[in-house]
């Protein structure tokens, strides 16, 4: 799908086509709640009475909780705050930080915080898929108890399966996503009407007073109930994240004129279903269902919960690879699965990441209901994050003023912070799972960009500035060579430490040196007659910047085909690329813990090659390997 800021001048069959898209790959994790949250509202870990009063409280929380986090803070506001038709935590960071003096402490407050929602992505990204596909499976035991011994074995024969296609790439199936959803979407709605018809009163819950009597007279079950509604909202982050995909206009013509419409006359039904058959808690979505259509709503249900996965996983690639682009992550092997769609991507250190974390949750929860109290605290605090990030855009970049902005950050930090507080109930149960695993991912991205700059840092120290090198050159001039040396270096203003090794070994200098520097910037993408700038020095020195979008694709054969219009061609068979291979040795006193110095050096010695990154011919490569006390 073509990427959209502003759909507003689009013709309508390109807009129906997005909208279609929307529907299949943004709301796939919203639209599967409905499988398991009344659920375990009723018949989870911490149930609640099935009464009338109960009933109609929680499907009013729903429903608010609908229309205020996904359709006002979400579908209106936040995905407002787009860098350049971008979205998701890190867009939102990045955005925030641009009003921001670079180093000050409120600069740092806020890569922490942007950091660590984009760590807890991770958390949610290894629970979707485990909770959707195995409340899905499920449904077998509502057909026959002869099946619960068999739901866990096939919950992770399907998620296997779905781990191992990743390599393949989804763009041959990725079309049947949109219809496929659509048609989950409208069986929804169906089952929740046929069911509405026997208990229409439940229509009543829209009325927010339901709500408001709920948390006010039964303050404990509400507080309870809180931290099980909030998994009919989970899927928020992606949504915000899919913007880029597809743009403001079609995610919300999907979200109003479909999704919303349909999941909450689903939620009606099921809690219809439970006035009339209180023991229907066990499994309200099913039972919704009459017995013939049982199987066919497991396959769709299967069908479903697959694409939410999917869009998940595809979510953590798309992160990992803008945490690599600004500098927070090593680099990771990365494979794209398509030749036409760029934000088809695969890397496997991830996807092996994220299977063995879901098989271990499927294994040790063993049931949805169980993984349904490790679910939330990671949903939440990325939704608190979102709050806070947001307000620093509005005031900042758009402008508000302090009342419109504090208002904002008031009313949408109460809600995220009474479902936040609501979820923390959930850690002993398994909530501590997402929480160690964001933490995790967050002390490797952190650790990785503090010891980046220290390492950076200490090379421009110990560097000689490039003008004091040429000058010397004109009184000892080495023998020159014919071709081109490019030195990549982060430092252009010092000599590379492999340009001094190479001269030192080998007694001679290319006739043309070029010293390449690439930064990436905090927006998505670079135009290409933006990507590079050039400066000519002495002695046949060049520097040359190469600049990218986060969401930009490292390519430097491309670069060198970008210079010519600056007046510099390269002839790649005549062009050798220097690269310095570093080994950190740790100094008696090091600067940072030791172990996250240790750490630091495990994953830098880990980290993908430079030449596969930028897609460097391997055989125009020279490595020369340096020490470096860190």
């Amino acid at each position: 799908m073509a990427a959209a800021s502003e759909n507003n001048h689009i013709p309508r069959s390109s807009l129906a086509a997005l909208t279609l898209g929307a529907i299949g790959v943004v709301y796939g994790d919203i639209g599967t709640s409905p499988l398991y949250t009344i659920k375990e509202v009723f018949g989870g870990t911490h149930p609640i009475p099935a009464d009338t009063d109960h009933v109609l409280g929680v499907l009013s929380l729903i429903f608010w909780a609908l229309i205020f986090i996904v359709s006002l803070k979400y579908v209106v506001f936040i995905m407002r705050a787009d860098n350049r038709g971008e979205g998701g935590i890190m867009a939102l960071m990045a955005l925030a930080l641009r009003s921001q003096t670079r180093g000050s402490k409120k600069a740092w407050w806020m890569t922490v915080l942007g950091l660590f929602g984009a760590s807890l992505f991770y958390g949610d990204g290894v629970i979707t898929p485990a909770i959707s596909v195995l409340s899905a499976v499920e449904g077998l035991e509502i057909a026959t108890p002869v099946f619960k011994p068999f739901v866990v074995p096939l919950a992770l024969v399907v998620l296997v399966g779905l781990f191992l296609f990743q390599r393949h790439g989804t763009a041959s199936v990725g079309a049947l996503f949109g219809p496929i959803m659509v048609v989950w979407f409208v069986t929804l709605a169906v089952l929740g009407v046929s069911s509405i018809v026997d208990h229409p009163e439940v229509l009543w819950a829209v009325n927010p007073v339901y709500a408001v009597q709920f948390i006010q007279i039964e303050r404990w079950y509400s507080f309870l109930a809180l931290g099980a509604v909030v998994l009919a909202v989970t899927g928020c982050e992606a949504l915000y994240a899919d913007m880029g995909h597809f743009g403001r206009r079609p995610i919300r013509l999907a979200w109003f004129l479909l999704v919303l419409p349909a999941v909450y006359l689903n939620y009606l039904g099921q809690g219809a279903l439970i006035l009339c058959n209180p023991a229907a808690v066990k499994s309200p979505f099913y039972l919704l269902a009459p017995d013939w259509l049982l199987y066919p709503m497991v396959g769709l249900a299967t069908l479903a919960t697959i694409i939410a996965s999917q869009a998940v996983i595809s979510g953590a690639f798309s992160l990992t690879r803008q945490a690599m682009q600004l500098g927070y992550s090593p680099r990771l092997d990365t494979q794209h699965t398509s030749e036409s769609e760029i934000g088809q991507i695969y890397v496997p250190s991830i996807n092996w990441m994220l299977l063995g974390s879901v098989v271990a949750l499927v294994l040790g929860f063993q049931s949805s209901s169980k993984l349904a109290s490790a679910y939330g605290i990671a949903v939440t605090g990325t939704m608190l994050i979102d709050t806070l990030l947001a307000f620093v855009v509005a005031r900042t970049l758009w402008r508000w003023d302090w009342f419109r902005a504090v208002l904002f950050l008031i009313v949408f930090l109460f809600i995220d912070l009474s479902f936040f507080s609501a979820t923390t109930v959930k850690i002993l149960d398994g909530g501590w799972f997402p929480l160690v695993l964001g933490m995790s991912v967050f002390i490797l991205l952190s650790t990785w960009k503090r010891g980046r700059t220290m390492l950076y840092e200490q090379m421009r120290t110990e560097t000689m500035p490039l003008e004091d090198f040429i000058r010397s050159l004109f009184s000892y001039p080495p023998h020159r060579v014919e071709g081109t040396a490019i030195f990549m270096v982060a430092n252009p203003a010092g000599v590379p430490r492999s340009l001094l090794h190479n001269l030192l070994h080998n007694k001679v200098l290319h006739e043309r040196i070029v010293l390449m520097t690439v930064t990436t910037q905090d927006i998505p993408f670079v135009p290409e007659n933006d990507r590079v700038r050039i400066e000519q020095l002495d002695f046949g020195f060049y520097r040359l910047w190469v600049i990218y979008g986060f969401k930009d694709e490292p390519d430097i054969p491309r670069v060198m085909e970008l210079c010519a219009p600056h007046g510099i061609e390269f002839d790649m068979m005549q062009t050798s690329f220097f690269l310095g291979r570093e080994t950190i040795i740790p100094r008696m006193r090091p600067a940072m813990q030791l172990w996250r110095e240790k750490l630091f050096i495990w994953m830098f010695r880990n980290a993908g090659a430079a030449t596969a990154y930028f897609k460097i011919p391997p055989g125009r490569v020279v490595e020369i390997g340096t020490q470096v006390e860190l």
